[in-house]
């Protein structure tokens, strides 16, 4: 049988090495970061630490791989309502609920988020976010059919993916006070009818 009060402390002391990493990064930079930064703003020992990750860059990589496991999860689970929501919303000036589920998610993951975007944190993660749009619109759930592209796939997915990812970190960054359903039909109506539209240029 397993020990609830147990399972619950490894929870907790997961939380805490994961919330120092993300303080530190901000402070610092991933790259100057120790093992021993992170066990002294966590408050736990080196023996600690090691039972549950073998360095930092194994650390680093299981919060990038939980982000985005759970990430995918809502994605995968709201998909097949996109295509309907279009088609009953075709200004895109509602929010699509699929967005709006991923930025709250984001919200929820603020710390993690801001300190991954942010000026010292790990630039391959950008880069990851937009392998998962890429794996998500073409690779999985295939949204977008190929041969309605009126422009080359990998171009169409940077755009898209650089786009939403600007947005995210202006919010971030800036603190800014929109809700999360607020920045999802932001990023709708410039997703669903682009940049001129959403700047009063194009009726």
């Amino acid at each position: 049988m397993r020990d609830f009060n147990a399972d619950q402390r490894v929870i907790r002391t997961k939380q805490s090495i994961k919330d120092a990493l993300m303080e530190l990064i901000e402070e610092k930079g991933f790259e100057s970061i120790t093992v021993k930064d992170i066990t002294n703003r966590a408050k736990i020992n080196r023996g600690t630490f090691y039972i549950h990750y073998q360095d930092k860059f194994d650390l680093m990589t299981k919060c990038q791989e939980e982000f985005m496991l759970e990430m995918s999860t809502i994605a995968k689970l709201n998909f097949p309502s996109v295509v309907e929501e279009l088609g009953h919303n075709p200004t895109g000036t509602r929010p699509l609920a699929m967005i709006t589920l991923i930025i709250e998610f984001i919200n929820k993951n603020r710390k993690f988020m801001k300190a991954m975007l942010g000026p010292k944190g790990d630039l391959s993660f950008a880069t990851n976010l937009k392998n998962f749009m890429w794996n998500t619109l073409f690779h999985k759930e295939h949204l977008i059919k190929k041969e309605n592209l009126l422009v080359p796939e990998e171009y169409l997915v940077s755009y898209i993916a650089s786009a939403h990812i600007g947005v995210i970190q202006q919010w971030l960054v800036k603190e800014g006070k929109e809700t999360p359903e607020e920045i999802a039909r932001i990023l709708s109506t410039i997703t669903v009818n682009g940049p001129f539209f959403a700047a009063g240029l194009k009726k």
